[in-house]
C-alpha cells in the first residue's frame, strides 16, 4: 500500500506520522481480512485516513478536534472547495476582526518596536484582564480567554473572527480543513513550547523568543495550510466514514464485529487534553468554564491509561471489548509505557484466549518531549501488539 500524502497540522504527542509506514505495514502482513477498520484513538487521524481507499473506516477519540482532522484528510477538497473560498474566508474575517478590536484598539500592540521588558509586560497584562470584563460583540471566545497568553490580543481577534468564518461553511466538506488550517495557525505562532499546557511568563531571559511569536500572524499560516490541504488531498473514501467522540468503550460497542481495531491509547501518566485543551475549545466553541494559569478546561478528559491505578483495568477493558466485538487488534505500545508488554501479553493472554494469535512487532523510535527544551527527544522501543483470530 503506498503511504497517502496527508499534510501536517499540528505538532502532536505520540503523533504516528513519523512511523505511519510501519503501522500500515504491520496491518497488512498479518493478513487479516475484514471490510471495516475503526482508528479507536485517533488523535490527529491519520492512521484512520490512511485507510480510507481499504477499509470502511471507523474514526473516534473522545477529543472532538480528532474528528475535525479526519474530516480533512477524509475527503476530496480539490473538487469540494468553491471558486475563491479563501479571498471569501479572508473578507469576512476582516470584517469581523475590525469590529471586535474596534473595542480596544489601544490593546493592539507593534511587537516589532517593543524593546523594554517592563512595556511587553504590562501590555500583555493589560491584554489579560479582558478574562475578567464583558465583551458585547459575536465571536470573541479567544480574545476575552487568551489574550495576553499564548496568543496576543490580536492573534485572539483573527483566531475568532476566521473560527467565526468557518461556519458559513458548517455543512460543506471544507469545514473540517477550514479549522485544521486554523489550528495550524494557532500552533505556530502560540509562544508556548510546542503545546498548550502553559504559556511562557515573559522574562529578560526569553523576552526577544517571546516576541518573534508575537510578531507572526495568524492569517498568512492560515491561508498556507488551507491553500495546501485543499490542493493536495484530492480524493475520496471508499465508503462514507463514520466519525464518533466516544469513550473508548462507548465506541468498542458499536463498531462493526469483525472489525481491524487500532488502538494507540495514550503512554504516560500526561493527559492529552492538558495539552491541546486550547484546540478543543476551538473546535467547541461554547465558552466553557476555565481554570488555573493556563485557562484549563473545567470538563476536560482525564484518560484512565494516563492513572497508575486505573491502567490495568483499562486495557482488561479494552480486550474484553475487542473480545465481545470478534474483532482483531492491534495496540501501539511503547517500552516506556504505564505498563510493560509483558503485562500487557499477560492481560491479552487471560482475556483473549486461545482463540486469537499473537505477534509482536517493534521498532526503534526516538518521542518528542514536546518541551522548550525538545532537542533530541528520548529513544524507545515502540511495539503493535496484533491480536488476531485463528
Amino acid at each position: 500500500m503506498k503511504i497517502p500524502i496527508l499534510p501536517h497540522i499540528l505538532k502532536y504527542m505520540g503523533s504516528k506520522r513519523e512511523i505511519l509506514s510501519f503501522v500500515i505495514d504491520t496491518i497488512q502482513k498479518t493478513g487479516v481480512e475484514s471490510n471495516y477498520f475503526c482508528d479507536l484513538f485517533a488523535g490527529t487521524a491519520l492512521v484512520g485516513s490512511a485507510f480510507k481507499h481499504q477499509y470502511r473506516v471507523h474514526i473516534n477519540d473522545i477529543q472532538s478536534y480528532s474528528s475535525i482532522f479526519a474530516q480533512a484528510y477524509l475527503y476530496n477538497l480539490k473538487t469540494s472547495a468553491p471558486l475563491g473560498v479563501i479571498e471569501n474566508i479572508h473578507e469576512k474575517a476582516l470584517s469581523y476582526v475590525n469590529d471586535l478590536t474596534a473595542h480596544t484598539p489601544e490593546l493592539i500592540a507593534d511587537y516589532s518596536k517593543i524593546t523594554h521588558l517592563d512595556n511587553l509586560q504590562r501590555l500583555e497584562e493589560q491584554q489579560r484582564e479582558l478574562l475578567h470584563s464583558d465583551i458585547h460583540t459575536g465571536f470573541h471566545l479567544f480574545t476575552k480567554y487568551y489574550s495576553g497568553t499564548y496568543w496576543s490580543y490580536e492573534q485572539c481577534a483573527w483566531i475568532d473572527s476566521i473560527r467565526a468564518a468557518a461556519e458559513t461553511y458548517r455543512n460543506t466538506l471544507i469545514y473540517g480543513a477550514i479549522l485544521s488550517a486554523l489550528v495550524y495557525a494557532m500552533s505556530y505562532t502560540s509562544q508556548g513550547t510546542g503545546h498548550f499546557a502553559q504559556y511562557r511568563d515573559i522574562t529578560a531571559a526569553n523576552m526577544q523568543d517571546v516576541l518573534i511569536y508575537r510578531t507572526k500572524q495568524i492569517w498568512p499560516l492560515f491561508e498556507k495550510k488551507f491553500h495546501e490541504l485543499i490542493t493536495t488531498i484530492d480524493s475520496d473514501p471508499l465508503h462514507t466514514p463514520h466519525l464518533t467522540s466516544l469513550n473508548y468503550i462507548d465506541c468498542l460497542k458499536i463498531v462493526e464485529p469483525k472489525s481491524i481495531i487500532y488502538a494507540d491509547p495514550p503512554y504516560s501518566a500526561v493527559h492529552y487534553s492538558r495539552f491541546y485543551h486550547a484546540i478543543e475549545t476551538l473546535v467547541k466553541y461554547d465558552y466553557p468554564d476555565i481554570r488555573y494559569k493556563a485557562r484549563y478546561r473545567c470538563d476536560r478528559h482525564q484518560s484512565p491509561f494516563c492513572t497508575k491505578t486505573q491502567v490495568h483495568q483499562a486495557f482488561r477493558d479494552l480486550f474484553h471489548c475487542t473480545h465481545e466485538r470478534n474483532s482483531h487488534l492491534f495496540l501501539s505500545y511503547s517500552n516506556s509505557g504505564m505498563i510493560s508488554i509483558e503485562e500487557l501479553q499477560q492481560i491479552a493472554n487471560t482475556i483473549l484466549g486461545s482463540k486469537y494469535k499473537q505477534k509482536v512487532f517493534v521498532m526503534n523510535h526516538m518521542h518528542s518531549r514536546m518541551g522548550s527544551a525538545d532537542t533530541y527527544g528520548s529513544y524507545v522501543k515502540e511495539y503493535i501488539l496484533a491480536f488476531t483470530q485463528s
